[in-house]
């Protein structure tokens, strides 16, 4: 589950002059065509500290634009995408740190930490930097995952200058005092309440990836576990900031009308005087030999049964991920999805049932989840999805069932770079998980490459039973119970 802290003023659309209409936008931008070396040079030839020169690392075609990527001499990376096309500015930053890269006890504090970043800094009073961005017409938000914690605002493309010198602000200058942390915990420990503690699927699905992950950082919560969000410190939270929030772990993304020559300037003149860190070394954690089938039952005051299981699945830069997600939109995506018509429509057993695969770094899961209706119990459920799962493993797909997943698949591809805001998104992540947002229009590659031989080899590769988890959700009479499982899936995650 990925947690955005600021759900609340997530905007309900992108915001594009399409929706918003052009008559409320300022005249479009008319960037000035610029050499990205020339650039770099001049802005090296200015700096006033190593840690403020310029490099141009190299260009990446991006339909019929280029992405240009700068990297400071304090390790800060900029990913810059000039659109004369739009008026709009989508400023992103992502720093590479999320939940994976918390320590035993300290569970949580990459998104706690994300809730910090809106408050007091040195120089902004608290809510100052919404209220900036408000005034400007913008929207902001953020969230952490495994991997990362990523900000980003959407405003007018004549709002550069604003967004380059607040976002630079809080990157070196947040104040971290015991009122404002003891605030933030409150707010996080409602939050886990609302989203796990008090919801059916929020709390199974933590209970899953424990059981699923054990002994790796994936198998525990994002959110955190509530004694953890309890016992952190200010002390803590300071040292999180000093280690993690620092030029040489983030990789900022400027997509829209602007002119490259000012952003890089500005970028030179805000961060670089900010200092890059020592980056703790993260080593990747094998995933422990599974044997056998691991089966949990757990009750909630709940009307009906459910079922949720999950099976081991590759990394995001696998090749063989393109692959499992072509099988998910075959099983899963849509009412023609071969579980939805067998599970809802021909045996109606269900009325819900979905399923995904963790996008990470690191190799983790393709969970599913079923919701039963009355009368019908886990066991019906289980027989009939082992059934599909087996005809995906035996029975090639035809020709014509995979092109139309590889169309679907292509053209939820491309909407998701439709905006400004959409686009800073896809080479943000790209960036930080793949290393390489040129990678970006690989993966559609990869779509089309896709063959009936691999759907085949990469189900029988996945849907193994033996490597696999199963939790059973029975109802239990009375009041809605709080989770009783959460101290043995802290230890089981531990």
């Amino acid at each position: 589950m990925q947690f955005g802290t600021r759900a609340a003023r997530r905007p309900a659309a992108p915001l594009d002059a399409a929706r918003r209409g052009a008559n409320h936008l300022p005249p479009l931008a008319r960037p000035r065509p610029s050499d990205p070396r020339v650039l770099a040079e001049r802005a090296t030839r200015r700096a006033r500290s190593p840690h403020a020169r310029v490099e141009f690392v190299g260009a990446v075609p991006f339909g019929t634009l280029a992405l240009h990527r700068y990297r400071l001499g304090n390790g800060l990376l900029v990913l810059s995408l000039a659109d004369p096309a739009t008026p709009l500015l989508s400023y992103h930053t992502w720093y590479r740190v999320g939940s994976r890269n918390e320590l035993k006890g300290k569970t949580g504090l990459a998104h706690l930490f994300e809730h910090l970043m809106f408050n007091e800094t040195r120089n902004l009073p608290a809510g100052e930097f919404d209220r900036r961005i408000e005034a400007a017409g913008g929207e902001t938000n953020a969230s952490t995952w495994t991997d990362w914690t990523q900000y980003h605002s959407e405003l007018p493309a004549t709002e550069l200058t604003a967004i380059v010198a607040l976002e630079a602000e809080r990157m070196k200058n947040l104040v971290l005092r015991e009122p404002q942390v003891r605030s933030e915990k409150e707010v996080v420990k409602n939050e886990r309440r609302f989203r796990v503690d008090d919801d059916v699927e929020g709390a199974v699905g933590e209970r899953l990836y424990a059981v699923a992950l054990r002994g790796h950082p994936y198998g525990h919560p994002t959110i955190g576990w509530m004694k953890d969000i309890e016992n952190f410190t200010t002390r803590d939270c300071a040292r999180f900031y000093r280690t993690y929030y620092a030029p040489n772990n983030a990789t900022l993304i400027a997509v829209g009308g602007f002119d490259e020559a000012e952003l890089i300037a500005l970028v030179q003149r805000h961060y670089g005087a900010i200092r890059p860190a020592r980056l703790p070394e993260y080593r990747k954690v094998a995933l422990r030999p599974q044997p056998r089938e691991r089966h949990k039952v757990l009750r909630f005051a709940t009307p009906t049964e459910k079922l949720t299981l999950a099976y081991r699945a590759p990394a995001f830069g696998e090749p063989d991920y393109a692959v499992l997600s072509l099988i998910n939109e075959l099983l899963f995506v849509g009412r023609s999805s071969r579980m939805y018509q067998r599970l809802v429509r021909k045996e109606q057993l269900a009325t819900d049932v979905h399923a995904g695969i963790a996008p990470f770094i690191e190799p983790a899961l393709f969970d599913l989840w079923v919701g039963l209706r009355p009368g019908r119990h886990v066991r019906e459920a289980l027989r009939s999805i082992d059934d599909e799962l087996a005809r995906m493993c035996n029975v090639r797909v035809s020709a014509r069932d995979l092109a139309r997943v590889k169309s679907r698949a292509e053209l939820g591809f491309l909407l998701a770079l439709e905006t400004a805001s959409g686009k800073a998104e896809q080479i943000g992540f790209y960036e930080t998980v793949l290393g390489d947002a040129g990678q970006i229009f690989e993966r559609l590659a990869h779509f089309r490459a896709v063959t009936a031989d691999d759907v085949l080899r990469v189900a029988r590769r996945v849907f193994d039973k033996q490597s696999r988890t199963r939790i059973e959700v029975l109802p239990k009479p009375g009041r809605r119970a709080r989770r009783e499982a959460e101290p043995e899936a802290q230890g089981a995650a531990e």
